[in-house]
């Protein structure tokens, strides 16, 4: 803690006794999609889903591991991807006082339900508040795990893999008010901080939560924190490098990841570094890892008739299976069915074959490439039809290990070398379009078509 001592307004009430690290919801819960009693409605939903021709865009977060779908319906405030506009009215805030207080629930400000503020709990009898005003020149939109009204786009946690049906997991690690973005309604940079308000347009870090003050400002961690990396350079158009994993703080300071995730101590502050979005940036709220792509930076990318264009070129080559002798469609979306169209790749030699039983080890996923001989996995070849996620407009030569997604030589490179955090303190690559972890010795095969063969 610093030297500088808050003004302490003196309150008569119960000691709220906030505990734990999490940023906690207090007081009028909320239905989902439903304001709690006498609460106005503060966010603006329905303009993110039903813009006007002329909406401005900001740009789109997506969420890494759906192939341009969410299942089992991409809708409302769950969906793959969260496309940002300009408001009709703007709703963004601003710090505009802080002080000390002995009773924090029993603040005005806390109490106010449309006072905007956040709670910095000291001690048992001590609590930092920072009231924030509006704020004409920008928009906030929040993220996290809570349908109530406050959120809006509602994220889960990704689970790796083929997604058919609502799977969950049983313990969820994305904090329900996870994080806020404030937009500039005219220059249109984009700010990202940790924690977002509750239904009583509140935040609250509790006694245990990392927490300092400096200079006169207070600022806090969550318990689990927000991650973001920025790519060093462009990410569409060029070869974009990952950058480096920094958390983002309460307040949107910049900072060295922590000992592990949930560790009680700040990393050091990066001065040199802000949470101003790029394109290309990636946003991991402890269980999903959210894209940011600028509109402008999304102008350079292929678009999804692009790719499907790309499948149909590669489709009019006619690629046989050289055992089977018959053609292989590559399909633009999973499917389930089994059919000797439906090409396969084995994995560690990159040649593409239809489905048949020659060099197969019977009850395995072990088979032998009878053009190369190599012994290995295989899996069926789908495209990856999801966009943002690619970094150039180059034709899918390339899939991940073991999934099978295809997109760019480019895009498939650069994914297989982006770490992406997993549990408390790991990271590891995944493929973009489904989450599955990569295998091998760099994660991915060139892929080996028989065609043009008429």
């Amino acid at each position: 803690m610093g030297d500088y001592q808050f003004p302490i307004i003196s309150e008569e009430g119960v000691d709220s006794g906030l505990g734990g690290g999490d940023v906690e919801s207090c007081g009028g819960g909320g239905v989902e999609g439903v304001p709690p009693p006498h609460t106005p409605r503060h966010h603006h939903h329905r303009d993110q889903h039903h813009p006007s021709k002329h909406s401005v865009k900001y740009g789109e977060l997506i969420i890494l591991g759906y192939n341009g779908f969410l299942p089992p319906c991409d809708k409302g405030r769950r969906r793959s991807k969260f496309v940002l506009y300009r408001r009709a009215t703007c709703n963004g805030v601003k710090p505009a006082r802080h002080y000390v207080v002995r009773t924090p629930q029993n603040t005005q400000a806390i109490l106010d339900a449309l006072q905007h503020s956040i709670s910095y709990t000291l001690s048992r009898t001590q609590a930092v508040i920072v009231e924030y005003q509006p704020d004409s020149e920008t928009d906030m939109f929040q993220i996290g795990r809570s349908s109530e009204s406050p959120i809006d786009f509602v994220v889960m946690d990704t689970i790796p893999g083929d997604k058919h049906g609502d799977t969950k997991v049983l313990q969820s690690t994305i904090s329900r008010f996870a994080c806020r973005i404030i937009a500039h309604r005219t220059n249109k940079s984009m700010r990202v901080y940790a924690a977002g308000f509750d239904s009583s347009r509140n935040i609250f870090l509790g006694e245990k939560a990392s927490k300092w003050q400096n200079s006169g400002e207070i600022d806090g961690l969550t318990t689990n924190g927000i991650l973001i990396m920025h790519p060093p350079g462009p990410f569409c158009g060029g070869q974009p490098k990952p950058g480096i994993w920094r958390e983002v703080s309460v307040g949107g300071g910049i900072y060295a990841l922590r000992e592990s995730r949930s560790a009680p101590n700040k990393g050091m502050k990066i001065e040199e570094e802000t949470n101003v979005l790029q394109d290309g940036t990636l946003i991991d709220l402890c269980g999903a890892t959210l894209l940011w792509r600028s509109a402008e930076g999304l102008g350079k990318s292929p678009t999804k008739k692009h790719l499907e264009q790309m499948v149909d070129e590669l489709n009019a080559g006619r690629p046989q299976c050289p055992v089977g002798l018959n053609t292989l469609v590559i399909p633009r979306k999973a499917t389930l069915t089994t059919s000797e169209k439906q090409p396969l790749v084995y994995l560690n030699c990159g040649h593409v074959q239809g489905l048949h039983e020659w060099g197969h080890e019977k009850d395995t996923n072990t088979h032998t490439c009878p053009m190369c001989l190599k012994v290995g996995p295989v899996v069926k070849l789908c495209m990856g039809i999801e966009p943002s996620f690619y970094i150039d407009s180059g034709p899918p030569t390339h899939c991940f290990n073991p999934c099978g997604h295809m997109a760019s030589e480019n895009t498939v490179k650069y994914w297989a070398s982006v770490p992406i955090p997993h549990g408390t303190n790991g990271f590891h690559a995944a493929c973009p379009f489904c989450a599955s972890p990569l295998e091998g010795e760099i994660g991915y095969v060139k892929l080996i078509f028989q065609d043009n063969c008429d």
